[in-house]
């Protein structure tokens, strides 16, 4: 099965995060994206310029055509940064029962500037994380989603069953925030025991957009029929690859490499 991902999410001018890296990475490993935007963003590798928002009723007529014609696969979720655009998602991610859907809430750009804002966590929370099959927050989100402080490898397991009793059926806490030369992830479903991914650190500022990459692979698996566990290593072993080769373009926090590991046409 190629797969048909449907992520909702917010445009990212600069291309390293957002629909931008979700269409490539869904694309690069095989499978169809389509988009619902919920965000424009104004950005490049130093931060957030500015933010328009797209009104949560057009949030869902995009979802709504495209299931409605093509279908879905699998769901993913990016920057949803509004209690109402939130709603709208969860309203319609609720006649979809069965189709599997990837949370990423993604809260704070690589450059410090709020793509959730305060009012809509709680909602993000009741809404969404009940209906998601797995979310995938890194250390600060996790902290946030807990209200709680995550320290070291045990805090991490132990942060995942927390997050796992909020209503998702599986988490991967990504542990990329954390100090060191190793790179540690959790991975926690429901009834199981929680697992840990270990890697070396690439240690380089260019590392923008690695989130949004991730949940869409793991994203692009699920819709492909690979089971949970088998689409966070070939998502995790994409994402080292796509750092690896990142281009080193622009003055900040740079994009990957997409087609990094790839075959490319005309060459």
């Amino acid at each position: 099965m190629r797969g048909r991902i449907l992520i909702m999410a917010g445009s990212d001018s600069g291309g390293g995060a957002g629909i931008q890296a979700d269409i490539k990475t869904v694309t690069m490993l095989g499978g169809f994206a389509m988009t619902a935007v919920t965000a424009l963003t104004a950005q490049n590798t130093l931060g957030v310029q500015d933010v328009m928002p797209v009104p949560p009723a057009f949030v869902i007529a995009q979802m709504r055509c495209v299931m409605d014609d093509l279908g879905v696969d699998a769901f993913k979720s990016g920057m949803l940064d509004r209690p109402e655009v939130i709603g709208a998602v969860a309203s319609v991610l609720m006649t979809a029962t069965g189709i599997p859907y990837v949370l990423d809430p993604v809260m704070v750009a690589k450059g410090g500037a709020a793509l959730l804002q305060d009012s809509a966590l709680s909602t993000l929370k009741s809404r969404l994380l009940p209906l998601a099959s797995v979310l995938t927050p890194n250390l600060p989100e996790a902290a946030a989603l807990l209200g709680r402080r995550i320290d070291g490898r045990a805090d991490m397991i132990a942060a995942a069953h927390d997050l796992l009793a909020l209503g998702p059926r599986a988490v991967l806490l990504k542990g990329g925030h954390m100090e060191g030369d190793e790179l540690v992830d959790v991975l926690l479903e429901r009834g199981g025991v929680a697992e840990e991914f270990v890697t070396r650190r690439i240690h380089t500022r260019h590392t923008h957009g690695t989130g949004c990459t991730l949940a869409s692979a793991i994203a692009t698996g699920l819709g492909q029929g690979m089971p949970l566990r088998d689409a966070v290593v070939r998502a995790r072993a994409y994402v080292h690859e796509a750092i690896a080769g990142a281009p080193g373009y622009g003055a900040g926090a740079g994009p990957l490499d997409h087609t990094a590991g790839m075959p490319m046409w005309g060459s």
